[in-house]
């Protein structure tokens, strides 16, 4: 039997040791809608879902 709570942890040291950039879903980001705001200091961007499935990122 494989100890699991060992290998967790063995796992979470070595991902907060790395300098990865972090990865999100992009449905988890639009959360079901086609269009995200998104504020950044003090201006707005749009990331568009297209009809063909692509991401568009304006200002």
């Amino acid at each position: 039997m494989v100890d699991k709570s060992a290998h967790v942890s063995r796992s979470v040291i070595a991902q907060s040791s790395q300098t990865a950039p972090r990865a999100v879903n992009s449905r988890d980001l639009l959360g079901g809608e086609r269009l995200l705001l998104i504020k950044h200091e003090e201006e707005f961007y749009r990331l568009q879902l297209t009809a063909a499935g692509k991401l568009i990122l304006t200002k």
